[in-house]
């Protein structure tokens, strides 16, 4: 139990629903939602849209997502890909001609079609109660009216700083970024919204709206065309699962680098981190160890789900055997291979369970901040730069090409314990989510956590982010963590912002649902 007399915050206990999410008004919809009749996937999809106008520089309406669902009264676990593919026309050989060594992170050539708006009409059809009208009304509502900035995407907005041409319209305010409490107000998206409303995805992928996506894409050098717009559609996949200490670990099947979190737990059971400090050097030496180690198999293995040819490998025992005895306790390895792909840290990521206990897990996202800082004229949608995601070497199972989808960071998560799925949990942070699951698994399982706690915890990860190859540390660790692992031969230093956030439900055996929050963003858990 948490020492009262600290400042901190409690895990929230329900029995009929629950909601977490990484801002509180999407928390309040969530839950009203659920409480006018409408389920997990009915809140989700609600809260979800929301998000994108609490926190646009994390997520909108022409990005991606990825699902995980649990239906009611089952405990299999269905997975939904809502990530949108390359440009038929894109071509790698063509870029490296033109001396490109990677595709610009903020440029046309990053932009990918977006796959979550007929994720979201798939989901509701399939698994909703409500009609999609109905569960789109709060986010339009919000989008007219406005939604106060709160700080957690005051500082985040601040740091865009490559927002260009209609972007910077839509999105600053006299020309600045907006900060703490000023109103954002997203009207040309709620018209979006409207249309989506009434003529479900074709309000979106077809007429006014595509036509806006499509004009504003080509008029910026862009290679996308109305019938790569019209075959953007999600897919029903099989989720990945892997076993830690008795707790199985499930994650999203490649393009999403879920089973990079599988591969890291697979090495770290190799290890009796139980005897470690949970916040003392030697866990994050060799957790930073065993990173290093699975970042380096997801660049050379995952990518779009048809090129993905060595995911058995990837996740095999045997495998995890083997990089788990390349590790040595006392000092870091020489450096692997570097990444190829460009990574960042901007999404967000919820999840709900309600009264009958389907259970939905969900990320969403544009990539970077504000995605590549660009925007549709008319609408205002900020076009993601999920593309950066792809390689140009040639011949790797990611590199760029019409139709592909690229390696994606964003993973929603779930445990399942004695055969029952009993926690749907995510970490949001770019290439951190998959040190994000595993660390939080650890903090469950070896360390015995309290919920809240395992996600309160102060993180550190192995570089793999804008920060290099560096072994960052958030503040809550101790200087002298800091100077232990510096001494152990890593080059090491402290975050300048925090590593990612993160939501989870937990599903007790007499019914209870216990609810968790990151304190890392400005959301909160709610239950009725």
């Amino acid at each position: 139990m948490r020492d009262f007399q600290r400042p901190g915050r409690s895990a929230v206990y329900a029995t009929n629903g629950m909601c977490a999410t990484s801002h509180p008004l999407a928390a309040q919809v969530a839950l009203s939602i659920l409480q006018a009749g409408g389920n997990a996937a009915d809140a989700a999809i609600g809260a979800g849209v929301l998000l994108g106008f609490c926190e646009p520089q994390m997520t909108g309406l022409a990005g991606d997502c990825f699902v995980l669902l649990k239906p009611a009264g089952e405990d299999r676990v269905v997975a939904l890909n809502g990530s949108g593919r390359a440009p038929a026309a894109l071509d790698a050989a063509a870029m490296r001609a033109r001396g490109l060594a990677a595709i610009p992170t903020y440029g046309i050539e990053a932009v990918t079609l977006p796959g979550a708006v007929d994720a979201f009409c798939r989901l509701s059809a399939d698994w909703g109660k409500l009609e999609l009208a109905q569960v789109l009304a709060p986010a339009i509502r919000y989008a007219e009216d406005g939604v106060p900035v709160s700080p957690r995407t005051a500082f985040d907005w601040a740091r865009a700083t490559h927002l260009s041409g209609d972007a910077r319209r839509h999105f600053l305010i006299d020309g600045k970024a907006p900060g703490v409490g000023a109103v954002f107000r997203a009207p040309g998206q709620a018209d979006v919204l409207r249309r989506i409303a009434r003529e479900g995805r074709a309000g979106f992928y077809a007429g006014a709206v595509a036509d806006d996506i499509i004009d504003s894409l080509q008029a910026l050098g862009g290679c996308h065309t109305h019938d790569d717009l019209a075959a953007t559609a999600c897919d029903y996949t099989d989720p990945v699962e892997s076993d830690y200490r008795g707790v199985s670990l499930i994650e999203h099947a490649p393009n999403g680098q879920g089973a990079t979190a599988n591969l890291l737990l697979n090495i770290l059971k190799h290890f009796d981190l139980s005897a470690l400090d949970p916040l003392g050097a030697e866990r994050a030496h060799i957790e930073a160890e065993a990173t290093r180690l699975a970042y380096d198999a997801r660049n050379r293995f995952i990518a779009d789900p048809d090129h993905t040819t060595r995911l058995a490998h990837m996740l095999s025992d045997e495998t995890a055997q083997r990089l788990a005895a390349l590790i040595d306790p006392e000092r870091p390895m020489a450096k692997v291979a570097p990444l190829t792909e460009s990574v960042h840290k901007d999404t967000v990521y919820l999840t709900v369970v309600d009264r009958d206990r389907m259970a939905v897990s969900l990320i969403y996202s544009v990539f970077h901040s504000f995605g590549a800082g660009l925007a549709s004229r008319r609408f205002g949608l900020a076009f993601q730069n999920r593309g950066a995601g792809f390689t140009l070497a040639e011949g790797h199972p990611n590199e760029a090409g019409g139709g592909k989808r690229p390696m994606h960071t964003i993973i929603p998560a779930m445990l399942r314990e004695n055969g029952r799925v009993t926690l749907p949990f995510g970490v949001m942070g770019g290439a951190y989510q998959p040190t994000g699951h595993a660390r939080v698994v650890s903090n469950l399982v070896d360390y015995g956590m309290e919920l809240q706690a395992a996600l309160d915890a102060p993180r550190a990860f192995a570089g793999q982010d804008d920060e290099g190859d560096a072994l960052m540390l958030e503040t809550g660790y101790a200087e002298a963590v800091h100077e232990a692992l510096t001494r152990m031969g890593h080059t090491t230093g402290w975050r300048q912002e925090p590593l990612g956030g993160a939501q989870a439900i937990r599903i007790e055996a007499d019914g209870t649902l216990v609810g968790a929050s990151d304190p890392r963003k400005d959301g909160c858990a709610l239950g009725y």
